[in-house]
């Protein structure tokens, strides 16, 4: 059966068939997937029940796997995967539902929150590979939205303001905007805020597209009230549902997107009920700009 893609969304997202991720690709087969996430952003693979190695596989076709160090509150020793995927569920290391109060669990609501993953690194992540190996009864769904299409719907006046934009990105910032302010000295050196462009050029087709994220809690150049006011502004704006596709999970579904032109979040769901998500990070391979220290 050959690879077969169909559009989902009126800007992107595209459904492959006729691929079995548990089985290594071709080079053409790589070819064709690499081709599909430029031009789809967002790519749904369905029926794929693979193990945490064959994930990594598949991701590892498209670049390096990132370093996760950075990315959680979790201490290592109480981390419930040893396979290099990012734990993106509601478990612990025992296989329960985290309770409501534990300090994992509050810092990963900011995931319902609009964000490019790893936009709080100085090289940010390319492509991120989620797999559903328990989806929740009820909510959960992940909402992605195309920075391609967004940003070509703005005016020639804001893009002429924001080009030559500089934000600072920080988990500090989207957790914060929970309320959630509670670090280690360790975790706010871990957490210092990074440099990032708001808006991206694309390297293969050359769309430009603005790098958005809950992350993003300053403007160079900026006071902090007028930049955030033009953060919260840019996102209404693209995140309308002319721009967003609604993914609703099923079993074994894998979506791989990336980071660079879309942004999403997860829908709020039953906490008491198990979901295990598991996510593959494939490394960015430069900063957006160069990094200066961001006080």
């Amino acid at each position: 059966m050959s690879t077969a893609i169909r559009q989902l969304q009126k800007h992107f997202v595209g459904e492959v068939s006729g691929l079995d991720l548990r089985k290594p690709l071709t080079s053409e087969q790589v070819r064709e997937i690499q081709a599909a996430i430029d031009r789809h952003a967002v790519l749904v693979f369905r029926d794929q029940d693979i193990t945490d190695e064959q994930q990594l596989a598949f991701a590892l076709n498209f670049g390096e796997r990132e370093n996760a160090r950075g990315g959680t509150v979790t201490r290592k020793e109480d981390y419930r995967l040893t396979s290099g995927l990012n734990d993106v569920s509601n478990l612990g290391k025992d296989g329960k539902p985290l309770p409501k109060d534990h300090r994992t669990h509050l810092f990963n609501l900011g995931n319902c929150l609009w964000h490019s993953d790893s936009s709080f690194r100085a090289i940010p992540a390319k492509y991120s590979l989620l797999s559903a190996r328990v989806v929740n009864p009820k909510g959960g769904n992940t909402e992605f939205a195309d920075m391609r299409a967004a940003y070509d719907a703005l005016d020639e006046e804001t893009k002429a303001e924001i080009e030559d934009l500089i934000c600072e990105h920080s988990l500090m910032y989207s957790r914060g905007s929970l309320g959630f302010v509670d670090y280690s000295e360790e975790e706010k050196a871990m957490f210092k805020p990074v440099l990032q462009r708001l808006v991206r050029t694309h390297p293969a087709h050359g769309r430009k597209s603005l790098y958005l994220s809950s992350h993003a809690g300053a403007v160079v150049g900026m006071s902090v009230p007028e930049g955030r006011l033009l953060l919260r502004d840019l996102t209404e704006h693209a995140t309308q549902p002319e721009f967003v596709y609604v993914h609703k999970w099923k079993l074994h579904d894998l979506v791989m997107w990336d980071n660079r032109q879309t942004i999403h979040r997860v829908r709020r769901y039953d906490q008491s009920q198990p979901r295990d998500m598991r996510r593959a990070t494939v490394a960015g391979t430069e900063p957006t700009v160069q990094q200066q220290a961001a006080e």
